[in-house]
């Protein structure tokens, strides 16, 4: 009978393993295959020769990152960027809980869903698009410098350049990230609130409790497990911040200060030609993720008590 049950618990074992099969070999594929890239750092890659007539040139161009003050300086402020911009989405990652919160406390339910859909559409929409429309509202000609024209604010002549502008680029690529992630990002938090306990929140009301205290006591509580957990995995992908969005809004004026290290990746190889050094560039960006992914889950064990891998 223990064999039986034994036998039972060992095929079920191996039908839960058949289940996240597939998505195991997807992972394989598309996150660790990738990995093979690497070596491209180690040769003197010239495209499209085959990958065996090029020479071994070993830990060449991970020094050529830094043997010239040039290099140094640029390597430093495209670091500068990526910490600066990854540093303003971090430090408000609080903002879609807070929208939650205040999401769920519209009590007309048929306003609350079209706030809620109209903030999330954005998501689904590509950065080409959200280009578009920024060049439609802040070109020279665009809506919003029509608009100042018209009040007199400006010269039609002189049109403000808001999008070629190099003044206040972090904080309005930040804007834009929020506008279009916002809702999106809150969608987790509103299904945690869905999870808490409603008798916590009618015994705050016999004993008088305001709405604001049910939040402050009830509901930010009950969502922060949720909040630090996706702070953790924001702090590992701190580097990771896209390339997409600062690829479309980049230009000659203020490259200097939107071009990030997924950025400067892509322009190294496709501009400059050279892949084996946005590949040595890609190694050191990994590898200080993984870096930060373990600091951030020994900070998780330390305060939580628990870790998250």
């Amino acid at each position: 009978m223990k064999a039986i049950q034994k036998n039972k618990k060992k095929w079920d074992s191996f039908k839960l393993f058949l289940y996240i099969l597939p998505f195991l070999i997807l992972v394989l594929i598309f996150s660790y295959y990738p990995l093979y890239g690497w070596i491209y750092a180690f040769f003197d890659y010239k495209p499209p020769k085959p990958f065996s007539w090029d020479d071994f040139v070993g830990l060449k161009w991970f020094y050529s990152l830094v043997e010239t003050d040039v290099k140094i300086n640029q390597l430093l402020q495209v670091l500068k960027n990526t910490f600066a911009m990854s540093a303003i989405t971090l430090g408000t990652s609080w903002l879609p809980m807070i929208f939650a919160v205040f999401l769920n406390e519209l009590k007309c339910v048929r306003f609350r869903k079209f706030v809620q859909t109209v903030t999330t559409l954005p998501n689904f929409i590509s950065w080409v698009l959200v280009y578009s429309v920024a060049f439609s509202l802040f070109n020279s000609t665009g809506m919003m410098n029509t608009l100042l024209a018209n009040l007199g604010i400006i010269s039609p002549d002189e049109p403000i350049l808001f999008l070629q502008s190099s003044d206040h680029v972090w904080l309005t690529q930040w804007l834009w990230l929020t506008w279009k992630n916002l809702g999106w990002s809150s969608i987790m938090y509103i299904a945690a609130i869905s999870g808490i306990d409603n008798e916590m929140y009618e015994a705050a009301r016999v004993d008088g409790a305001t709405r604001m205290k049910m939040i402050w006591y009830i509901t930010l509580p009950s969502l922060l497990p949720t909040f630090f957990v996706l702070l953790m995995i924001n702090i590992a992908n701190f580097l990771n911040n896209g390339m997409e969005q600062y690829y479309v809004f980049q230009n000659a004026f203020n490259k200097e200060y939107i071009q990030v290290l997924d950025l400067y990746v892509y322009n190294t190889a496709m501009g400059a030609g050279s892949y084996s050094v946005s590949v040595a560039i890609s190694m050191l960006k990994s590898i200080v993720s993984l870096v930060l992914l373990f600091f951030a889950n020994g900070a998780s064990k330390l305060i939580r008590g628990e870790s998250f891998l």
